[in-house]
């Protein structure tokens, strides 16, 4: 891998499922990693509400992802060890 062999989630999805756009997080708006997200979090209650709620739902966008991402990975390794 790229990154001196890191397995986070973000190196090891592509890997995995190299040509699903639904689980990539270059696709997402606003939070593409967790480090957008605990930038942005502690801001949210400064925004305008329109904003608050923009940041929100992004936020919870990209938790999803990560639920989802896990699954995926969870999914394929119970496939591949059986």
């Amino acid at each position: 891998m790229e990154d001196g062999g890191s397995f986070s989630i973000k190196n090891v999805l592509p890997a995995i499922y190299p040509d699903d756009p639904s689980i990539d997080y270059h696709n997402l708006e606003g939070v593409h990693n967790g480090g957008e997200a605990m930038e942005l979090f502690p801001l949210i209650k400064d925004l305008p509400l329109d904003e608050q709620a923009t940041a929100r739902h992004n936020l919870l966008k990209y938790c999803e992802l990560d639920t989802y991402a896990m699954v995926k990975v969870w999914e394929k390794l119970v496939r591949v060890t059986k």
